[in-house]
């Protein structure tokens, strides 16, 4: 959803000028960047990126030709060149206007060009920074932070009054200015936010296990169409990078359909002639049935058809599903060699939803995949900070892969092995097109597997129930199952006379 507030020029279909950030993913959610010659604020707890995303600000400007001007109230410079240096940057192109105490700067002559809170007031220290403006005619501006001067205006009146008198200075200027404020005053400063003409806020959210998840939310932008809610962001070497929330209804559908055949004519079969494309698949059952197997199956047929796919596993060692590949003769080797099958290890410990939505989308939009796995939900489930949110993030993102046309296979390991207790951390069948049933079941004294198609909305399927057969490295599928009661419970009651199951011993004797 996005914000409805629009300026008049966007009303006549056209925007004002803007000023990129130098964070693509950042612009996006922004609408193409930030309104040129306004003031912003930056609001985050110490350690969310203000600093890092002030200087990829002043950065792009340096690209473009703007000058820019870093004013510190807090950290030192060569605490910013140390930052700098950490994501490979060079700052000489940038002016850098330190008002933090320094010892050998601590002399008469220098004393309206340090900023110390118990001798200098803040008038001084206001006149200082517009002076060293005014000298550097710079067209992008960052002061960090505002915590620095509250504390020396000490009256809440007073500290409003000189932000106003640099928000009345830099608009006669056609200068973007960038407030830094580390929220150290208790509770949020709605004044500040008044004030502004647009607020980005920059959270960290603690986890009890793995990295912390850090999201950015755009609390406003005057006059200006923006991507509202929540954004995750990681900092990388090189700078932060936004993964904008997904929105499917921004991606227009434009794709035939056709059918996804797996290799396996017997399950193709079952499924009615196969999978179809802009479809999405939740294979479902308990750990070990041959979900993750299937999954790979299809991954393999799309590769010797020429498409692209990609496996993201998150329970699954990327060395052990190959070599577990291999046994059952699906080789992926020289598809992966070729480009043509990608399998990219998750970690949900070092993973946000929203840097691993990102990534499946780039697969699809970038690489041009025709068939996505995820394998398993149940590491996607461990990834998010809580369940209620995960049927959204999982809606919108299936409804985006369905537009492009990309059959989807997403695995969802149940709890338990037999029986009917079995469940699952969370009920998602409703968003899949097509659900495929694995099981566990006894007969002869010996444990096998059985599948079957629970549903398809893009068309007929059987409603058999049918043996799956993992033997001297093929994967097959068995008669209907027509002699047995209770197979999906795990604890099946044959009542025919005669049945004939792979393995060396079955019911009706050997094969």
């Amino acid at each position: 959803m996005k914000s409805i507030a629009l300026n008049a020029q966007e009303k006549n279909g056209k925007n004002s000028s803007r000023v990129k950030t130098g964070i693509s993913g950042l612009d996006d959610v922004l609408n193409g960047g930030l309104p040129e010659g306004h003031l912003y604020l930056i609001e985050g707890d110490p350690g969310t990126g203000k600093t890092t995303l002030g200087l990829q600000f002043l950065l792009e400007g340096v690209k473009n030709g703007d000058k820019g001007i870093y004013v510190t109230l807090s950290e030192s410079k060569r605490e910013l060149e140390a930052v700098a240096e950490s994501h490979g940057w060079d700052l000489n192109s940038i002016d850098i206007y330190e008002m933090t105490p320094v010892d050998e700067e601590m002399s008469p002559e220098a004393q309206y060009t340090v900023f110390h809170p118990s001798d200098v007031e803040l008038a001084d220290t206001t006149t200082a920074v517009l002076k060293e403006v005014d000298r550097v005619k710079p067209k992008r501006v960052v002061i960090d932070s505002l915590s620095e001067l509250r504390m020396l205006a000490r009256d809440p009146l007073r500290y409003r009054r000189q932000v106003l008198g640099l928000k009345r200075y830099f608009a006669g200027r056609d200068v973007t200015v960038l407030l830094l404020d580390d929220r150290t005053a208790e509770g949020n400063d709605l004044q500040l936010q008044s004030i502004a003409h647009g607020v980005i806020m920059m959270q960290s959210q603690e986890r009890e296990f793995g990295i912390k998840r850090r999201r950015v939310e755009v609390r406003k932008v005057r006059g200006s169409r923006y991507r509202e809610g929540f954004h995750d962001f990681s900092i990388e070497t090189g700078g932060i990078v936004v993964h904008p929330r997904l929105i499917a209804a921004e991606h227009k559908p434009g794709f035939k359909r056709e059918i996804v055949p797996s290799g396996l004519p017997e399950l193709d079969k079952l499924l009615g002639g196969g999978l179809d494309t802009g479809t999405s698949t939740l294979l479902m059952g308990p750990a070990g049935a041959g979900k993750s197997t299937i999954a790979v199956r299809y991954a393999l047929s799309a590769a010797e058809r020429g498409e692209y796919a990609i496996i993201f596993t998150f329970d699954e060692s990327s060395g052990t599903l190959l070599e577990r590949a291999r046994g059952l003769n699906m080789a992926l080797d020289k598809h992966m060699e070729s480009g043509l099958i990608k399998l990219q290890q998750v970690d949900p410990a070092e993973l946000s939803p929203g840097e691993f939505v990102a990534s499946v989308r780039n697969s699809v939009r970038k690489g041009g995949a025709k068939v996505v796995i995820i394998d398993s939900l149940n590491g996607f489930l461990n990834a998010m900070p809580g369940e209620k949110f995960l049927s959204l993030q999982l809606h919108e993102m299936l409804s985006f892969l369905g537009q492009q046309g990309v059959a989807t296979i997403i695995t969802l390991a149940q709890h338990g092995f037999v029986g009917t207790t079995m469940g699952t951390p969370v009920d998602v069948s409703y968003l899949a097109d097509t659900v495929l049933l694995f099981r566990y079941f006894e007969a002869a004294g010996q444990v096998k597997q059985a599948i079957s198609v629970l549903k398809k909305r893009s068309g007929s399927h059987e409603r058999s129930i049918r043996e799956l057969i993992f033997d001297n490295g093929h994967i097959t599928l068995g008669p209907a199952l027509a002699e047995f009661e209770g197979v999906l419970t795990g604890v099946p009651k044959f009542r025919g006379t005669l049945v004939e199951l792979s393995g060396e011993t079955s019911i009706a004797g050997k094969r």
